[in-house]
């Protein structure tokens, strides 16, 4: 606990990958006060042409009530 998933696009580097999960988890340990230990990272790469139905739809759309920062685009409009 936490356990927190990225989704992006294919195309960022392992060191990219590895810096975002260190700033990412040196936040949640300072902001949600647990151990680092307990914290977990995932990257899971989605295809540009998949994201409005892999990612936006099912993730966005449909769990409005779960969002705390809200997209600033609409892949269906």
């Amino acid at each position: 606990m936490p356990h927190i998933i990225v989704k992006l696009y294919p195309g960022r580097s392992e060191e990219q990958k590895t810096q975002l999960a260190a700033e990412i988890v040196r936040n949640v340990v300072g902001i949600a006060k647990c151990e680092e230990k307990v914290v977990s990272v995932a990257f899971e790469e989605v295809d540009q042409e998949a994201w409005p139905e892999k990612v936006y739809r099912p993730e966005i759309m449909d769990k409005k009530e779960n969002l705390y920062v809200k997209p600033g685009y609409n892949p269906f409009k």
